[in-house]
């Protein structure tokens, strides 16, 4: 009778100690037709040239790079602020992309991709500027046009114009965001001024679309912090 009892006990006591599988990131996962191809692979540009530089057409490659390297240049522009760095930081994203181009697959769009390297590099360039600083970074990373200061300010994350003339709101926007932590910078230039989405974003630095959600919603929040100092001057 004991024995009997205490079978489902134990049972029991089993499937509550057994670990669950971990969950699978499915996001970078390649959906294909017949022919083995990718809808990105289909219907992206930048994805065929890159497939035919995997095939040994260097033609391909330049023509990849002058098609991508303006958005390049003002997106590292955007991140860093120097012109004096977006130059050869573009020249390493393109080293990047031409060492890796052997092990490239088309499960996502080719930008999001280009645009994780880009991301990346800016960060170590990012904490190098602040090394010795201590930075508020609230989420640990595995690693993946025209000028910023002509940019429109988004009207969420700016107080009433009438304090503030045009221009002068441009630049102050322009320094809020410089000095936001380099994680809610990166997430607010992808959102704002890249209308990336939030599950590109996430995939371009690695996290979640939740993590995603706050790290926009805490860059809004410290934005109308330091930008309502300057109205109430």
């Amino acid at each position: 009778m004991s024995k009997r009892r205490g079978s489902p006990l134990v049972a029991k006591e089993t499937n509550q100690t057994k670990k669950p599988a971990a969950p699978i990131d499915r996001r970078l996962e390649p959906k294909t037709d017949e022919a083995g191809l990718t809808r990105w692979a289909r219907e992206d540009e930048d994805v065929k040239l890159m497939l035919r530089f995997q095939k040994g057409e260097h033609g391909a490659f330049e023509e990849l790079v002058n098609r991508n390297a303006p958005k390049v240049n003002t997106l590292i522009y955007r991140f860093l602020g120097d012109p004096g760095q977006v130059e050869d930081l573009t020249q390493e994203v393109f080293l990047r992309v031409y060492r890796t181009a052997k092990r490239y697959m088309p499960t996502a769009k080719f930008s999001t991709w280009l645009y994780r390297i880009a991301a990346n590099l800016s960060f170590n360039v990012l904490r190098a500027k602040r090394r010795g600083q201590p930075l508020q970074l609230e989420i640990a990373y595995s690693e993946d046009g025209e000028p910023f200061y002509r940019d429109v300010p988004d009207g969420r994350l700016t107080p009433p114009h009438d304090r503030l003339d045009a221009e002068e709101l441009r630049v102050k926007v322009a320094e809020a965001i410089n000095q936001l932590p380099e994680n809610q910078k990166v997430a607010i230039i992808l959102n704002k001024y890249e209308q990336k989405s939030y599950e590109d974003i996430s995939i371009i630095l690695n996290c979640s679309t939740m993590a995603v959600k706050s790290l926009l919603s805490r860059a809004r929040s410290n934005l109308r912090q330091a930008l309502l100092r300057y109205v109430r001057q």
